[in-house]
């Protein structure tokens, strides 16, 4: 299972990575980063991402409905039936889009309360949006903190 740097180095791979960096949602501190940030300094980036991700985590609109797969546990192991326990965020992922980039904002499931994301910073020409968010979940599963 890889740790922080291993796992930003395989985010670095995917076709039209910038920067990618792994951030505290309440701290606002980038726990690790590679490549480049918007604007050039890592953690304005990890400050003023963690702000949307707090934004979209305690926001009830963004909320879990309750409908179908990802909702409420149905039981006391912290998920649906037979499903592995430990606390997930409300949102899976955010995804920002601007002219020439993309954001994604990928939430890592924890044992421990859930507070960390992936921030993967993609060129909009040379990145495949679609691919580089399956890879995101999958580097965000296999993610080892501590």
């Amino acid at each position: 299972m890889p740790g922080i740097d291993e796992s930003l180095l395989d985010a670095m791979r995917l076709q039209g990575a910038r920067g990618a960096s792994v951030v505290d949602w309440i701290s606002g501190l980038a726990l690790g980063a590679v490549g480049d940030a918007p604007g050039g300094d890592v953690e304005a980036t990890a400050a003023e991402t963690a702000e949307l991700a707090r934004l979209a985590t305690e926001s009830g609109a963004l909320a879990l409905t309750g409908k179908g797969p990802g909702g409420p546990p149905d039981d006391d192991t912290g998920g649906p039936s037979g499903a592995p326990s430990g606390k997930e965020p409300p949102v899976q992922d955010l995804i920002i889009t601007n002219a020439d980039s993309y954001h994604l904002l990928r939430f890592v499931t924890t044992a421990f309360d859930s507070t960390v994301f992936v921030h993967l910073w993609l060129d909009r020409d040379e990145g495949n949006l679609a691919l580089a968010r399956i890879r995101l979940a999958e580097m965000a599963d296999r993610l080892v903190l501590g």
